[in-house]
């Protein structure tokens, strides 16, 4: 299977890292990507600026094939999403050339003539990857190894607390958005109310942007529904994060709240979205409902595809689908501490031999992946795919605390009693809407 191709599924930072890296370990890459560009999940979100500096946000690899043309990184700043894409990841993938294809989505990965059943001679038989073009004719490429960077930004968990769409949610897609809104387009939230449902750092950013759109249009509302009780974690690290963007973003939130522009609802979970002429109400587990919306902007995480993979034989954690030795770190029932640790081949490593998931996705369910972290996991893969073992075991990064101890399961517990790996629960807080606590 030497001559045949690592098949690199996305064409997003890591997918396009991990071509560079094949490059330059003399392998054959072919990146598939779903969309008509490089990077087309950024592209959605290319008017968030991003909490990683330049420095933080690209590879090695990638730099050292680019630097030829006279290309230079970028020493400083925070870029947006679109200055992302245009100041590296469409250099990179133009570098790339043809060893990219655009507009091939992967509907399926297998062993050829052996489903997932068969044991014999199963390792020693190339991948069969099936892919659809936009044309939806199909075809079926070869490979020797298949790296999955495919991401979950196209899998947004529903507005439903207990992870299906909550009733109706389907019937009231029109009023709903799974994006960030864009200040620059502010004419579906200007003058409006718009209730963000979410706690993470997408819900920060949108809080952000929102109370932006606010400031220039002065009758707009904003009501912000969380799971969780208020605690010292509710709003990110603040100054104890390493990386002071992502601690900002959590303290702009809380001075948004503080101020009286957004309205904090907590302790809400959503089981049903009715429809109010063209609004949406949104009604809770307890029966409480929020005044109806003109938007509802869903931000509660991503859930990855693995459709494609089901003739793989795959070893994930049952909770969050992620690879089985990196769940227990990652996990925020567990802890959302800066203790995570980087991860390589050995852990993203599947049963089926040479399948790694890498990414976003090799995260599953769980949140605050990093580009930094996927860097550093395409290189440790593509060293094991040479066979290069030393450099594949090599630590090369040491991620950057989040300043945030504690589990979700002191967050979303609606008492505060749950308990997390780092810290002794807080003290949970009653938030009162329109008087914050002394010490938030």
């Amino acid at each position: 299977m030497s001559d045949l191709p690592v098949v690199v599924i996305g064409a997003g930072p890591q997918g396009l890292a991990a071509a560079a890296h094949l490059m330059e370990r003399g392998l054959k890459p072919l990146v598939l990507e779903s969309g008509p560009g490089p990077a087309s999940a950024v592209a959605e979100w290319a008017h968030v600026r991003l909490f990683s500096a330049w420095p933080e946000l690209v590879d090695a690899a990638s730099a050292r094939l680019l630097e030829p043309s006279g290309w230079s990184a970028p020493r400083s700043g925070y870029p947006t999403g679109a200055a992302w894409i245009a100041g590296y990841l469409e250099p990179l993938a133009e570098a790339l050339g043809d060893r990219v294809r655009y507009d091939a989505r992967v509907t399926g990965v297998s062993r050829k003539g052996r489903d997932r059943l068969v044991d014999a001679g199963r390792a020693t038989q190339p991948f069969t990857v099936h892919v659809v073009d936009a044309a939806g004719a199909e075809s079926r490429v070869e490979a020797r190894a298949v790296i999955d960077a495919s991401g979950t930004w196209r899998r947004p968990n529903p507005a439903g607390a207990d992870g299906l769409p909550a009733l109706g949610e389907r019937a009231a897609g029109d009023v709903l958005s799974y994006q960030i809104p864009d200040r620059s387009r502010p004419e579906r939230y200007a003058g409006r109310h718009t209730v963000v449902v979410g706690a993470g750092d997408s819900a920060f950013n949108a809080i952000h942007e929102l109370v932006r759109i606010a400031e220039e249009a002065p009758n707009t509302r904003i009501t912000w529904a969380i799971r969780r009780v208020v605690s010292n974690g509710t709003f990110g690290g603040g100054a104890a994060d390493e990386l002071p963007e992502r601690g900002a973003l959590g303290q702009r939130a809380r001075n948004a709240v503080e101020e009286g522009t957004v309205e904090l609802v907590t302790g809400f979970r959503t089981a049903r979205i009715d429809r109010e002429g063209e609004r949406a109400v949104l009604v809770g587990e307890d029966g409480r409902e929020l005044a109806p919306a003109d938007t509802v902007v869903v931000l509660t995480g991503f859930r990855p595809d693995l459709s494609f993979l089901s003739e793989m034989r795959l070893d994930l954690d049952p909770t969050l689908e992620a690879p089985r030795r990196i769940a227990a770190e990652i996990d925020p029932n567990l802890h959302s501490c800066g203790s995570v640790r980087a991860t390589g081949a050995a852990d993203l490593a599947q049963p089926e031999p040479d399948l790694y998931l890498v990414g976003m996705k090799s995260y599953g369910r769980a949140p605050t992946f990093l580009a930094l972290t996927g860097y550093e996991q395409v290189r440790s893969v593509v060293a094991a795919i040479a066979g290069d073992h030393a450099a594949a075991e090599r630590v090369e990064l040491v991620l950057p605390d989040t300043g945030v101890c504690g589990g979700a399961g002191v967050f979303d517990d609606p008492d505060g009693s749950g308990g997390g790996c780092c810290a002794p629960a807080p003290r949970p807080e009653v938030f009162e809407i329109g008087r914050a606590p002394a010490d938030v």
